[in-house]
């Protein structure tokens, strides 16, 4: 079993974007601004941005953090965006979700101009990227993906089961695998909470994407021996011996399941690290290449 080490790998990345930034600099070009929106005190969209703003100035980016109350009304925020969107200075536009209730994220996601959608989740992305056209793609399905090219994972061929269909993972990770590039080229089959023989087709897997935010949900029956197991689950679970009070903990049971694979993500350590190093990568492809 080897490690699939998203701290090592989005080192990597962000040391490649750091080079390819001060390259296109010094080409006369210009430095790559990424602007996030944050709406309300969450806890964990607090550390999540936090952590956007620190990477984008590892790599040199300039980055800009726009606080908006809790309560901030559905309007306001979209005319933010508007702003953001004719701002020629900022390349890449993100909105931290979740949003408040009274906001309808589908239309805040359709509101950012699909050339700054550097989250890769407006409809005009996603329908190049089902179409195989360069657009922006969503953040943790292109780290991945980035995990397995570093990695030289042979997925040709393979049969790739991916557990979740959400717009943001799921979805656009099964297109993604099954596409004609390396890695890709994939056998996918896309489950969800209406599959009804769940666990004899990831026994059939040869990889298997856990996108389904349940802690431990993937236990070691399901999986055959050498597989590939990709962890995007993320979720706070109570544990009073933790200093925090709480233990990250992902959608995979690692303990039982990690001696049968042939590579496996951690969590924390694994998909969440590489994410970051997509969302990087989008933003500095939105200055490079003309507006994809």
């Amino acid at each position: 079993m080897q490690l699939l080490d998203g701290k090592l790998v989005s080192a990597a990345v962000k040391e490649e974007i750091k080079q390819q930034a001060i390259l296109h600099k010094n080409n006369g070009g210009k430095q790559p601004h990424l602007a996030a929106i944050l709406v309300g005190n969450n806890g964990a969209s607090e550390t999540y941005v936090a952590s956007k703003v620190k990477n984008c100035s590892d790599v040199g980016f300039k980055s800009s953090l726009v606080r908006l109350e809790e309560n901030v009304s559905e309007t306001e925020l979209l005319a933010t965006i508007e702003q953001l969107n004719t701002n020629a200075d900022v390349d890449g536009i993100l909105v931290q979700l979740p949003l408040p209730k009274h906001i309808h994220e589908e239309k805040i996601i359709n509101a950012i101009s699909p050339e700054k959608d550097v989250d890769g989740f407006h409809p005009v992305n996603i329908g190049k990227l089902v179409l195989g056209l360069p657009s922006f793609i969503p953040a943790t399905p292109f780290g991945i993906m980035l995990l397995l090219k570093h990695y030289t994972i042979n997925t040709a061929g393979k049969h790739a089961v991916v557990i979740g269909r959400s717009n943001i993972v799921g979805r656009p990770m099964s297109i993604l695998l099954s596409q004609n590039t390396e890695p890709g080229n994939c056998t996918v089959t896309l489950c969800h909470s209406k599959t009804k023989n769940l666990k004899e087709l990831c026994l059939q897997a040869d990889i298997i994407v856990a996108a389904l935010g349940k802690p431990g949900f993937l236990t070691a029956d399901m999986v055959k021996e050498n597989a590939v197991v990709i962890d995007v689950g993320i979720t706070r679970v109570k544990d009073e011996s933790k200093k925090s009070g709480f233990a990250i903990k992902g959608d995979v049971d690692f303990e039982n399941v990690a001696p049968k694979c042939s590579y496996i993500t951690p969590v924390p350590g694994g998909v969440g690290l590489m994410t970051i190093g997509a969302l990087l990568m989008n933003t500095l492809n939105a200055v490079t290449k003309n507006k994809l």
